[in-house]
């Protein structure tokens, strides 16, 4: 069965599209940019702060979803800024400190993303 989830945790979507979608055991939160919770306008200052308040964003939805970072099986990066990646990956790093195994990663160069984020990131989990 396909559930349909939402959060009010994190900003609206802009654009048709579900926040996360379950269907059995898997959970697919569609891809993440940088938004402000407040005023909901991307954040500024590049790769590493956009890569944090996409985090802090996941961090917030969770709850919402039914699910924990402990669930996260998959994460898939997309960023503008290939050059920039190690602030990506700083940020990322802080962020699963604690993890003993963090989740699995893919990352892409694009040439744009929506709304002139630098990085977007979904992310697929999986409960045990």
């Amino acid at each position: 069965m396909r559930q349909t989830l939402t959060s009010s945790a994190i900003p609206a979507p802009r654009f048709h599209y579900s926040p996360c979608v379950r269907i059995g055991n898997t959970w697919q939160v569609s891809g993440m940019v940088a938004l402000d919770l407040g005023t909901g306008a991307l954040v500024g200052g590049g790769p590493g702060p956009e890569t944090r308040r996409i985090l802090e964003n996941l961090r917030q939805a969770l709850p919402d979803y039914g699910i924990t970072l402990d669930d996260l099986l998959v994460a898939r990066i997309f960023t503008t800024r290939f050059d920039l990646f190690p602030e990506i990956n700083a940020a990322w790093e802080a962020f699963f400190i604690a993890a003993l195994a963090p989740p699995a990663r893919t990352s892409v160069g694009v040439s744009a993303l929506p709304l002139a984020a630098t990085v977007e990131i979904e992310f697929t989990f999986a409960k045990h």
